[in-house]
């Protein structure tokens, strides 16, 4: 009987070693593989990074050209508005001298009455004198 509890015994004993050795054998299948596909995993990460750049320098070109845009699209409403300035301004003067040019007519026009009330009277002072 003894022999058969030791048969057991060896069984689990071989068992255990058999699963040790074979996990011992897959950690080294692991390491093995790992250091076959470095080289490939080191191109491939060169890749993603060359990659990643590009998308970067991708974003930068078109943000600047956003920005580009904004700045030109605010240089013609500058412009735009200096014209309405200007166009509101000559606007104005235009009115301005039209309204001392009336105003100089009227002057001229209540001149020229009273020089002609003037003459007027003197001609009739001179008639009766």
């Amino acid at each position: 009987m003894r022999n058969t509890r030791n048969a057991r015994t060896n069984e689990v004993a071989d068992r255990r070693g058999a699963a040790a050795d074979a996990k011992a054998a897959l950690l080294q299948a692991y390491k093995a593989a790992k250091e076959a596909a470095a080289p490939m995993l080191e191109a491939k990460q060169a890749e993603q990074i060359a990659v990643a750049e590009a998308r970067r320098a991708r974003q930068a070109e078109r943000e600047q050209q956003k920005r580009d845009e904004k700045i030109r699209i605010e240089a013609e409403a500058a412009q735009k508005q200096a014209e309405l300035d200007a166009a509101a301004s000559a606007e104005e003067d235009a009115r301005k001298l039209a309204d001392k040019n009336r105003i100089a007519r009227v002057i001229e026009d209540e001149a020229a009455r009273k020089a002609e009330r003037d003459r007027r009277y003197a001609n009739r002072k001179a008639r009766q004198g």
